[in-house]
């Protein structure tokens, strides 16, 4: 990871696969991450922590146990802590996530769309 600009859409360009999040920059003790979206996560939560989801393209839904939350683009959405979620897009969804280091993305879930989070070359 290098310091100075970054630029949102030359990084999302180079992420080819899904659900995979690479950190474009890290501020005090959290991560920003890209990551492009397509078809439906798993059903987890973080404990410990709030997760913000920023759309920059397409169109996110947040299943959550009492009703869903659609973002556009350009919205932006905070999980709270411990609130069970799963997100889904029918057509792919370029995001920006915003979350302390070390977050796993499938929370308590686990299982085999757990990610490693990778750096943007």
């Amino acid at each position: 990871m290098s310091d100075g600009v970054r630029n949102l859409h030359e990084a999302l360009s180079r992420i080819g696969e899904h659900w995979q999040p690479h950190r474009l920059t890290s501020v005090n003790d959290y991560d920003v991450k890209v990551v492009k979206l397509l078809g439906e996560f798993v059903w987890h939560e973080h404990p410990d922590t709030d997760e913000l989801f920023l759309v920059l393209r397409g169109e996110l839904t947040i299943q959550l146990r009492d009703g869903d939350v659609t973002l556009g683009e350009g919205d932006v959405y905070v999980v709270p802590r411990g609130i069970e979620h799963c997100p889904k897009a029918d057509e792919e969804v370029e995001a920006v996530l915003f979350e302390p280091k070390g977050t796993v993305n499938t929370g308590t879930a686990g299982g085999e769309r757990t990610a490693q989070l990778r750096e943007l070359d």
